[in-house]
């Protein structure tokens, strides 16, 4: 018991060391927490508006959503070569419908 004692002791000096320090530039505010990890998933590799560096890591280190990254119209060619060098399930497939509705298009 002793030893938990001390160390609440301790604990409590060093909060109060960076909390009352007599140096305030305003008002107290409570911390902002950090955002929470982004959960890589089939919506944000195929959402336009996930940044392309988070597009970039996704083809890189999840490669069962590499094909949705390439059904993704935000994905540029650098990207989309990457890709299909790397390849992933499902994404020759969909390299191909993607390639064939380019050339009906055309």
């Amino acid at each position: 018991m002793p030893s938990t004692r001390r160390g609440n002791a301790s604990a409590r000096r060093r909060l109060a060391a960076t909390t009352c320090t007599g140096q305030h530039d305003g008002p107290a505010r409570p911390l902002d927490p950090p955002a929470p990890p982004i959960a890589l998933n089939a919506v944000v590799a195929s959402d336009p508006d996930t940044p392309i560096d988070v597009l970039w890591h996704i083809a890189r280190h999840a490669p069962h959503l590499r094909k949705w990254v390439v059904v993704n119209r935000a994905a540029d060619a650098n990207l989309l070569e990457f890709i299909s060098q790397q390849g992933g399930p499902g994404v020759r497939e969909t390299l191909e419908l993607l390639l064939d509705a380019l050339e009906r298009r055309a």
